[in-house]
Order: C-alpha cells, then structure tokens, then sequence
C-alpha cells in the first residue's frame, strides 16, 4: 500500500510514523539536529519551528530537506518565516503559496495561517480575522460562529469563552437547531458578535519571550487557575531571566471548559480548575523540557488550598480523586494564594471585552512577576468550615476498651467514694447481688450486718494488700517481715479473715480483738483519709486527741495517724468556722464636736433611764408607789454628768426637764440622741415655738 485514505481515522498517525521512521537512523550530529526537529516540531505534515538566528535556521531546514529527501523520498516545502533573509535562501517553489510572489525587497509581509493560526510575517504575530454574514439566526449559526474563533492557545478565551456560555443556554432551551432565536437570545449573540470586531486589531507576539529561550536562566512556569459559576480557566505564564539580568515575562497557554449549569458548587470548580493547572502545567513542562519542581500554581481559594494542605481528615470520593491528581504532579508547598485582582484566570471565567485585552493581566501577567524575587508566605492553609464542609468526611471516633483479667477491685476506685458510708454502701450492695446470684444454687444467705462486715474486710483487705504487698505475702507464706519493712516493730499478723493487724503483748487479755489487735492502714491512703473524717464527724467535730481516741476505740491502727488527723482538722470547714477567732467591730472616727475643745455643756448628748419605783405617800390602807424616770444630760468633749428627775416619758416632762437643765447650765449649741419618741416630738414642737416667736 503506497498511500492512505484522506480522513481514515489511522492516516495521520501512520504519516506521522512514516515521517520519524525516515530520520531515525541519522547517527552523525546533523543527523541528530534534524531528528529532533522532525520529532518535536512536525504535527502530522506541517513543521513549526523558532529559532535564534536565521543562519541556524536555513541550515536546520536545508539539512532536513536532504534527508527526508534522501531516506524518504519526500520534499519539506511550503516554508515561511518572518526573517526576509531565510525566505531569500529559499527558491520560490519552496516558498509557501501567500508569499511566493512577493518582492522581499520591496513588499510587506503578508498574512500566513499556521495550523489555522493567521500569522502576521512581518510583526511576527498572531491575530484573528473576523468574518461577517448574514444568515438566519439560529443556533446552528451560533455554533458555527463560535467555532469560527480557532483559538488552540486560548490566547482569546476570555471573548470565546461568553460565546460558549450562549451556546450552553440556547441548547438548554431548545432542541430544533434551525429554529429562529428568540429576541433576548437574538440581542445577546448580536451584542457579543459586534464585540469580536476589535479582535482584527489584537496583535499577540509569536515568541514566549522577547529574547532567546535557550540563553535565559532561571526559567519558571507560573500557572493561574480560578472558577466561576459560568466557567473555569487556567492560565500560564514563562518567567525566566536573559543574559543582561532582566526579568522575561511571556504568555504561554491558556485552557478554559464551559461550567455545568447545575449539581457544581464554587468549591468544586475551583478544584476542577486546580486539575486543570496541573494537567496543563504537565504539558508544557514536557514541551518546554522544564521540570515539574519549577512549576508555581496559583489560586484565590482557600478552600482548594485546605484540601491540598489537609493531612487529617479523609473526604467523599469527588474531592478525594481529584486532590489525589494534583498532588500526583506537584507539592502543597508549590501552591500560593492570590487575591482576584491580580489573577489573570479571572479574567477567563467572567469574560472580557475585546478591545481591553492587549493591555490587560491576561496577556501580560501580574505585576509580581517582574520582581527580582518572588516572595510568598510560606503558609499552610486549614481546612475551611471543616465541621459543616458537606465534602469533608465525618470524624469518626474509634474507642478501645481494655479489660484487665484481675479478681481484685482495685482501691484505686475507691477514690471515687468520698464518705466512709457511701463506699461500705456500694460494696454491700455488690455483695447483695452476688448472693442473690448465688442463692439460686445455694439455700446460703446472709445477713445486712454480715454483709457489711464482711464489704469492709474486702475494703481493709485491698488497701492492705497493695499498700503492704510484701509484709502480707511473706506473712501467708511464714516468712519473716523484710528488714527494711516498717512495719517491723508493730509485730503485725494475719487474722483469719486474712486482715493485717498489730501484734502485741495482749494476747491473753479478754479485752475485744479490735482493742488489742487494730486493724493496720497506710496513713497515707485514700480510706485512711475518709475513716478519719468519718469519725471526726461522729464525736462532733472534737479536738485531735478525741479524733484519734475515736479511731483507736473502732479498731483501726493508722500509721503516721496524728499528723493524718491533724492536717483533716486544720482543712475542715465546720472546724475552721467553730475555732475562728471572734470578730470585733471597728469603731467610726469620732465627730468633731467630740474633740474640739467647748465651753462645759456646749455639745450634749441626752438619753433617759429608768425607771425606779418610789412611794409617793403614805397611807391607811398602805404606801402608794409611782415610776420615776431620769434624764441624763453629759457633755460630749469633757464627760460631765447632769440629771434631771422626770416623772414620766411624755414629751412635756421632757421639755421641762431640758428647761430646768438649760437654766442651769447655759444655752447648747447641739444636742444628740438616740432619736427616742419624746425626743423626736419635743424637737418638733420646740422647732414650731420658735418659728411662731420669729427665733
């Protein structure tokens, strides 16, 4: 078979082979110059290629010529370039159609489309042609019109990307592709068709940068991403630095989708746009042969940036594939925010007009870029709202019981019990239902009494045996007590309850066992504490010599007792308020009139006592008694006494007494009392005289 089918779906890609297949076996250097070329600069039949001079150039483009010429029988022709000089090196029939004819010397370049992009030769740069017709308008003209801006670069996907979005919605509308617009869609197409006329004045540089690629250093890959409710757009920008330490910035790439109407929140897309990033970023670090590492990924989202910085919680399967696709290519530590204003994929989600695109962000880039050095935050991002985040997954807590396999209660959970009382309680109530379990199988019971006793043996016996492990079992195995022990001079023994008591010289006495043998306890335990304050509590809150003469007659041997007892009384509360020293009240400052020095009788005070039963007369039928008060008068700075007798407390004895005391002794300036009812009226009817006398 010597040629393939025009359009069969496996042409261009056995073409492709055939046309890499001819250049393989080029072994010397110029063999391995025209194989690169051919394998990464050719897109099935059509050879693009950038190059620093023009010398470079003809010579890369004539080599080739001979070797697909030589090996494949094929001929590299149709060549335009912007350099008149490489298109002079050529004959006319290897020039392509649009230029053969013209005068290098004389005529301006012309327009050259390049894999559908129109190529202005002579300013080296890309731009649009727009064409106008008057068909019906319906949405097969819509859709024909959209598809008329041949964009691969998205160098104009922000004007593209409003054409789109109509599309979207007349589709949603209707399903008849011929039938007329409505009037509001008809007036919304119109309005974006005139818009696309200033895009015939939009002149985009071929070249990603304005000097050579290979002689720049530092190169960088800056990707943008944002969202909208409309649609999502990345874009990426090529940072590097040329040979006079000046700062390069060029456009490079754009990618822009259309967003669902429905079922999307704002988070979503904006991960979506972050996948985008990422799978646009992996694009061009492969064509432009630059590593992944020096990729910088932007975004206004806190909420993408918590997900990609989250270490700690899991979320559903949407979020949870696609943060597993940006951090297969690329770090948490590549990723910077950036507030909308200065992100150019803003742009590409809420549209732009044409005419303001030359000069905007989406061609030019963030001013930050053309800084010496780029300096962000090294900051890790949480999770926002992660309690109500509908894409996070629930904490979920897992608990892990261990269960001990021990027979003992363990007095540790004694210090759960802060009475005495309480604790024997809960003990015999366990007692209870464990007889109650074993009198299905045994007619045994036991009685109230019983089963208390025998709840506070098993009490003594735990602290026992944890406190004094050692001096119990050496006790049970007839060992003697380990010299180091302390208990070591209180000769304690085992009792046949397996209790540890205090041994002694008391054996044949016929006095109680718990008088001559007590009951041994740490002073330091938990239950020591509680029994003090039991019977603290029962003699009433006494001294500590009755405290320990209480615990001493119950039976109970506490070590380091008297200091226990002491500190239970010093922290007790009825104790503290019962001991308290009794409170005296302060005294106010005295009044003026008590200390400046006054003539006798100048300030007095006054107050009446009484009475006293005198016999008024004598007579046949016996003594006749009455009640006399008396008045006393005393001078407030020096303490002297005046009395006056009054025969009752009515207000008029009152006033003739201060009469009589007045006539004696002077006019006072200010009497003072205790406000007594004569006192209270006889100033009021001395205060109405007055002002009738005008005094």
């Amino acid at each position: 078979m010597c040629i393939h089918v025009f359009r069969n779906a496996p042409s261009p890609a056995v073409a492709t082979y055939g046309l890499r297949r001819c250049v393989e076996n080029q072994e010397n250097d110029c063999g391995a110059i025209v194989r690169e070329f051919v394998r990464r600069n050719f897109y099935v039949d059509d050879g693009l290629g950038s190059f620093s001079t023009s010398s470079e150039c003809v010579e890369v483009l004539k080599k080739t010529q001979e070797t697909l010429a030589r090996e494949g029988n094929l001929r590299l022709h149709k060549i335009a370039s912007n350099s008149k000089s490489v298109m002079a090196s050529f004959p006319q029939d290897d020039l392509a159609s649009g230029v053969k004819t013209l005068d290098l010397g004389l005529e301006d370049m012309l327009f050259h489309r390049s894999l559908g992009l129109l190529w202005n030769l002579e300013l080296d740069t890309f731009t649009f042609k727009i064409t106008d017709d008057d068909k019906p308008c319906t949405p097969r003209r819509v859709l024909s019109s959209v598809n008329s801006l041949f964009d691969p670069l998205g160098l104009i996907a922000p004007v593209v990307i409003r054409g789109r979005i109509l599309m979207r919605d007349l589709i949603s509308e209707t399903s008849d592709w011929d039938l007329p617009l409505s009037s509001n869609c008809e007036q919304k197409w119109r309005e974006w068709k005139n818009s696309l006329k200033p895009l015939e004045d939009l002149h985009i540089p071929r070249c990603f940068l304005q000097t050579s690629f290979k002689e720049c250093t530092d190169k960088q890959l800056h990707v943008f991403s944002d969202a909208s409710e409309k649609a999502i757009a990345t874009v990426a920008f090529l940072r590097a630095v040329d040979q006079h330490r000046k700062i390069r910035v060029g456009f490079v790439f754009v990618k822009s989708k259309v967003a669902p109407k429905h079922g999307h929140t704002i988070p979503r897309l904006e991960l979506c746009a972050s996948v985008l990033a990422v799978e646009v970023a992996e694009m061009l670090s492969h064509q432009l042969d630059l590593p992944l590492e020096t990729v910088c990924y932007y975004s206004d989202s806190k909420v993408v940036l918590g997900y990609l910085y989250n270490t700690n919680r899991r979320f559903y399967v949407y979020v949870c594939n696609r943060v597993a696709r940006i951090l297969k290519s690329s770090s948490p530590s590549q990723w910077h925010h950036v507030i909308s204003e200065v992100n150019p994929a803003d742009i590409g989600t809420r549209s732009c007009e044409s005419a303001q695109l030359q000069e905007s962000l989406w061609l030019k880039g963030p001013s930050f870029l053309y800084r010496e050095c780029i300096e962000m935050e090294e900051y890790t991002f949480p999770l926002m709202n992660s309690d109500h985040d509908k894409e996070i997954r629930p904490e979920v807590e897992v608990n892990r019981t261990q269960v001990k396999n021990n027979v003992h209660l363990s007095s540790s959970r004694f210090k759960r019990f802060s009475e005495w009382k309480t604790l024997v309680s809960a003990i015999t109530l366990l007692l209870k239902l464990a007889d109650r379990v074993r009198r299905r199988y045994s007619k045994e019971t036991l009685g109230d009494l019983q089963l208390i006793q025998k709840a506070e043996n098993i009490i003594f016996r735990e602290v026992q045996n944890e406190t004094y492990h050692q001096e119990v079992s050496a006790l049970q195995e007839k060992r003697s007590l380990p010299r180091n022990s302390s208990l070591l001079t209180l000769s304690p023994f085992l009792d046949e309850n397996g209790i540890l008591r205090v041994g002694g010289r008391l054996k044949a006495s016929a006095l109680p066992i718990s008088e001559k043998h007590p009951i041994l306890l740490p002073g330091k335990h938990h239950i020591a504490s509680i029994l003090v304050r039991h019977f603290h509590e029962r003699i009433q809150h006494q001294g500590r010599h009755f405290t320990e003469g209480a615990v001493r007659k119950a039976g109970f041997w506490i070590t380091g007792g008297k200091r226990l007892i002491s500190s239970l009384i010093f922290h007790c509360v009825t104790c503290r308020r019962l001991r308290a020293k009794l409170s005296e009240q302060k005294m106010a400052n005295l009044p003026c009139d008590r200390l400046s020095p006054s003539p006798l009788f100048t300030y007095v005070g006054v107050d009446v006592f009484g009475p006293w039963n005198v016999i008024t007369r004598r007579t046949r039928e016996g003594s006749a008694n009455s009640k006399r008060w008396a008045v006393l008068f005393t001078c407030l700075y020096c303490r002297a006494v005046h009395i006056e007798l009054t025969e009752e407390l009515s207000t008029s004895s009152f006033i003739n007494s201060l009469r009589r005391f007045c006539a004696i002794r002077g006019e006072v300036k200010e009497f003072r009392s205790d406000r007594g009812t004569n006192f209270v009226v006889s100033n009021r009817c001395l205060t109405n005289q007055c002002d009738k006398c005008g005094g």
